[in-house]
C-alpha cells in the first residue's frame, strides 16, 4: 500500500514538472517581427506646382442695355446663340421717341424763321444807321436779334439731335460678337427707367475663354522673386486648366491680366488667364483648377508623402538601419510634388524609411523590411 502511495507521488511530480516546463517555453517564444513596407531615400529634380481655384469667364462679356424707358416690341434674336458685332436684338415702340424728334424739328423751324426775320431787320436798318436814319440803339438791337435768333437755331438743331438719338436707341443692337444669353426682359415689358430692367441681357466671346482666380501674398511674392531670379520681369508660366469632371482642358493657357494691387479684405491679388476655346466647350461660369509649374529644384531629397508623419507642426520619418530596427527622427519638410514631398534637412539620400503603417511604429522597433 505504502508502494503504491509513493508511485502515485512521483507520477503527479512528473506531470507537474512537464506542465511548468512547457509553460515556460511558451513565455519565453517572442512574436515574430511585423512586416513593413520601406523605400530608399533618393535625389531627383521635382517639378513644383501651384495650384488656383477660379471661375470661367468670357474673354469679353458685353452687356446690353436699354438707354430709353419704353415698351418692348420685339425680341429678334436666339438665346445662347451666336449674335454679331451690331446685329439687331431688341426693338422698343419707337412712337413717343418719333413724337420727340417731330417736336423738336417743329421748334427747329420756328427757330430758323425767327432767324430769318432778324437778318431782314438787321439788313434794312444797317444802311439807314450809316446815314444817321435811325439811332445807334436801334442797329445794336438788331445785331442782338441776330445774335439770339442764331443761338435758338443752334439750339434747336442740338434737341432734334438729341431726340433722334433717343430714337436710335429704341433699336439695341450687340456690342461684340459672340454668344448671347437668355433675355432679362419680355415682349410688353416697361424696360429702362427707376425700377425697370435696364440690363437685357449679356454677350460673352468665348474663344479664347478667361478663368478669373486670386493669388495670396505670399503666392505673389514667391513668383516675383522667381521672375527676378530667373532675369525676366514678367515670367510667362504655360497654365494647365482641369474642369470640375477631372478632366483637363485640350489648350494650355497664360496670364493675361493681374491686378495694380492686393485686395486689403482678401489679402490676394485678383489674376486673370487666358486659354484657347475653339470648340466653343467651356462657358461662363464653370469651376476650374489651374495648375502651373513654378521651377524645378534640382537634386533634392524626395519621400513619398504617406512616409512622413505631422504631430502639432513637427514632421517625422522613421528611419530602418541594417538590423531593421527603428528609429523615429524629425525633419524639415519642404513643398510638394504629387505624391512626393521634399524633404530639406534630416535625411540622406540613401537611407531607408518605413513607408507605411507607420502611426504603429515606435523607436526602437525592430520590423522585417519589404521592399516594393
Amino acid at each position: 500500500m505504502k508502494n503504491m502511495r509513493f508511485h502515485l507521488l512521483g507520477s503527479l511530480g512528473l506531470v507537474i514538472v512537464g506542465l511548468v516546463s512547457c509553460g515556460g517555453k511558451q513565455e519565453a517564444s517572442a512574436p515574430p517581427a511585423p512586416v513593413v513596407k520601406v523605400a530608399t531615400v533618393a535625389r531627383r529634380d521635382v517639378p513644383l506646382s501651384r495650384e488656383f481655384v477660379g471661375r470661367t469667364v468670357g474673354s469679353v462679356d458685353a452687356t446690353v442695355r436699354t438707354r430709353v424707358q419704353g415698351v418692348l416690341t420685339e425680341v429678334l434674336f436666339q438665346e445662347g446663340r451666336e449674335v454679331t458685332e451690331g446685329q439687331l436684338l431688341y426693338k422698343i415702340d419707337p412712337a413717343p421717341f418719333q413724337a420727340k424728334v417731330a417736336a423738336a424739328k417743329g421748334q427747329l423751324a420756328e427757330a430758323q424763321t425767327k432767324l430769318v426775320q432778324t437778318e431782314a431787320d438787321l439788313g434794312r436798318i444797317r444802311p439807314l444807321a450809316a446815314i444817321d436814319a435811325v439811332s445807334k440803339r436801334d442797329l445794336d438791337k438788331a445785331i442782338a436779334a441776330k445774335g439770339v435768333a442764331e443761338g435758338a437755331v443752334d439750339a434747336a438743331k442740338a434737341q432734334v439731335d438729341a431726340a433722334q438719338i433717343e430714337l436710335g436707341y429704341t433699336q439695341i443692337t450687340s456690342p461684340v460678337s459672340g454668344t448671347i444669353g437668355i433675355s432679362q426682359a419680355k415682349v410688353g415689358e416697361v424696360v429702362g427707367g427707376a425700377g425697370r430692367t435696364i440690363v437685357l441681357n449679356t454677350v460673352s466671346k468665348l474663344d479664347p475663354i478667361h478663368v478669373q482666380f486670386s493669388v495670396t501674398e505670399k503666392e505673389y511674392l514667391y513668383f516675383a522673386r522667381l521672375a527676378q531670379e530667373s532675369g525676366q520681369g514678367q515670367k510667362r508660366y504655360s497654365l494647365e486648366m482641369i474642369l470640375a469632371d477631372g478632366s483637363v482642358h485640350p489648350d494650355r493657357g497664360e496670364v493675361v491680366k493681374v491686378d495694380r494691387g492686393v485686395d486689403a479684405a482678401s489679402g490676394a491679388i485678383a489674376v486673370e488667364a487666358s486659354f484657347p476655346n475653339t470648340t466653343k466647350l467651356l462657358r461662363p461660369g464653370l469651376f476650374a483648377k489651374i495648375r502651373t509649374v513654378a521651377e524645378i529644384r534640382q537634386g533634392v531629397v524626395v519621400v513619398p508623402r504617406d512616409a512622413v508623419k505631422e504631430l502639432q507642426g513637427t514632421f517625422q520619418v522613421f528611419v530602418v538601419d541594417s538590423t531593421g530596427k527603428v528609429e523615429q527622427r524629425d525633419v524639415q519638410v519642404g513643398p510638394t510634388s504629387g505624391d512626393f514631398q521634399v524633404v530639406e534637412a534630416g535625411l540622406e539620400s540613401g537611407e531607408t524609411i518605413a513607408v507605411e503603417g507607420i502611426q504603429r511604429l515606435r523607436t526602437g522597433q525592430t520590423i522585417e523590411p519589404k521592399r516594393s
